[in-house]
């Protein structure tokens, strides 16, 4: 399959079903390559794949990410295939070990070590008995991985990785963990707004619960950020660093900071401003920044 160089990461998952799948056609008709699904306490992630795939004819629908915690190891291949068998091949499986309060919060399960229960969850996935009608190819599937353990996993195991949060430099890191010909597919938020007082704001909004969070807070610390940086709502350096603000020349720089690291794909996330879904005016970057 071929994802392209850019895709969208959104929360379709809180649209109604005729907003969602005209949101998604957009997304194809501004000539991204994919757009990615994520995992929220909405509609679930490969039954709203399932749903756009329907009402699309070119663009690939990836998850981003599903939780291994939701489904066991042959109920996600199974949908995996059947997915990518029904339409064409237009699918991504993206895989997370989500949080440890949400499973044990939300799910009531226990939270095991992230990296040898991913190792067992693929190596599950890949002696899966699947008697359906065969896929046109073989289904990739994408980790969520961020440390360089669970990088390695990616490279091992998997056939690249989806990191959330992260920066180039992160990027650089992860490609070098990952080598060659591995998928390497970074989220990247995006903002169209030069005050930086307004920009900041919003992007304090949506990094909130990734300041609280242990994945994501030791993952700061790897690429060179402190304890200070993620104090009162995050430094601006911090902020700065894994929000992408400005007017479009800024955002595209970020990007092309991102394919030089060694990225394959990068998916942009607009950031909203106060609402669970998109605006007019949050999907303009989109219009602003879709490939060329």
């Amino acid at each position: 399959m071929n994802i392209g160089r850019l895709g969208v990461w959104a929360p379709v998952n809180f649209m109604s079903a005729p907003e969602s799948a005209a949101f998604a056609r957009r997304v194809e008709g501004w000539g991204y390559g994919t757009l990615w699904v994520p995992e929220v306490t909405a509609r679930d992630p490969l039954v709203t794949c399932s749903w756009l795939l329907a009402h699309t004819t070119r663009l690939n629908l990836a998850t981003g990410l599903v939780s291994r915690e939701s489904r066991a190891p042959d109920a996600a291949g199974k949908s995996q295939y059947a997915l990518a068998e029904l339409a064409d091949g237009r699918v991504l499986l993206g895989l997370g070990v989500s949080h440890g309060p949400f499973v044990q919060g939300v799910l009531g399960h226990t939270f095991e070590k992230p990296v040898p229960k991913m190792k067992r969850y693929l190596e599950a996935m890949a002696g899966m008995k699947y008697f359906g009608p065969a896929p046109i190819e073989k289904p990739k599937t994408v980790i969520g991985a961020l440390g360089p353990k669970m990088l390695e996993v990616a490279g091992a195991l998997a056939d690249g990785a989806h990191p959330y949060n992260v920066t180039p430099e992160h990027t650089a890191e992860a490609r070098r963990i990952l080598g060659p010909g591995k998928l390497l597919c970074p989220e990247q938020m995006v903002l169209l707004e030069e005050d930086p007082a307004v920009a900041r704001a919003i992007a304090r909004e949506a990094i909130a619960l990734s300041l609280t969070l242990p994945n994501y807070r030791n993952n700061y610390l790897r690429i060179g950020f402190s304890m200070q940086d993620m104090e009162n709502g995050g430094s601006d350096r911090l902020v700065d660093a894994i929000v992408a603000w400005g007017d479009e020349k800024a955002t595209r720089e970020r990007v092309r900071q991102h394919f030089d690291a060694g990225a394959d794909h990068v998916c942009l996330q607009p950031l909203r401003r106060g609402t669970r879904t998109l605006t007019a005016g949050d999907e303009k970057v989109l219009e602003l920044l879709a490939p060329r």
